[in-house]
């Protein structure tokens, strides 16, 4: 199934997002007025050093965390002032979530590792199954269904990481580093992979520090000291494998 999305359609709005952390006698600043537009179907990366205010940004992005001022609407709902249990909902309703380190259950198949964003959702079991089958199979996997972490590779842990971020058919994908941890082979199988999702209509965000990363967006965003210093479009570049063979 493909997210649905209105051409043009602002998916992501923050107006002068500031975030700042109290840290004994010290106030640290780690967004410092952020203004931000992403409409749907986008392909964003957000790049910058450690400390840039990036991964700041994408916390607030996925509900996980809330400005300390400054406003922020997803699919035109306002998100800021919800209360715990209502981000909750907001993020398993409308966003899927790709790690470095794929955060996996490591005792449980990877159909199980599915499956749970949909036991929060309260749906059927059933229906659950039927949908876990259907996302490992979106993403190659099917006849790896029964398999526990420590039986599948990294790319393979981390194709399970994006089935299970699609079974709840988000709006929205945030990929933390999602090839952090991977070589540069099966880097080019993930990239692949989330550019398939996001032309079929689903919007990826991505935080990495690689440039060979950010090239697969369509859109650079740069951070340094808490704000946006650079954001560019750009032409998307697809690395082939059987290029870069020697």
């Amino acid at each position: 199934m493909t997210a649905s999305r209105a051409p043009g359609a602002t998916l992501i709005e923050a107006s002068d997002l500031v975030k700042t952390y109290t840290m004994g006698d010290q106030t640290v600043h780690a967004l410092a007025g952020v203004t931000l537009t992403i409409e749907a179907g986008e392909f964003v990366a957000i790049m910058g050093a450690s400390g840039s205010g990036k991964s700041t940004l994408m916390n607030i992005l996925g509900c996980l965390d809330r400005p300390t001022s400054g406003h922020y609407s997803l699919a035109g709902e306002a998100v800021e002032r919800l209360s715990p249990d209502e981000l909750a909902s907001v993020r398993n309703r409308r966003i899927g979530f790709v790690f470095q380190q794929f955060n996996l259950l490591p005792r449980t198949s990877a159909q199980e590792n599915v499956e749970l964003p949909m036991v929060y959702a309260g749906v059927p079991t059933a229906e659950r199954q039927q949908r876990a089958r259907a996302a490992l199979q979106r993403v190659g996997l099917g006849e790896r269904s029964g398999h526990t972490p420590a039986e599948l590779s990294g790319g393979q842990q981390q194709r399970v990481a994006i089935a299970r971020a699609l079974v709840n058919q988000p709006q929205l994908i945030l990929a933390d580093e999602p090839t952090g941890a991977l070589d540069t082979h099966t880097s080019e199988d993930i990239m692949r992979l989330l550019t398939e999702l996001n032309d079929q209509g689903i919007t990826v965000v991505l935080v990495t520090h690689e440039s060979d990363i950010a090239a697969w967006a369509r859109r650079r965003l740069v951070f340094r000291d808490g704000l946006i210093v650079e954001d560019v479009r750009q032409t998307p570049v697809r690395p082939s494998i059987a290029e870069a063979a020697p």
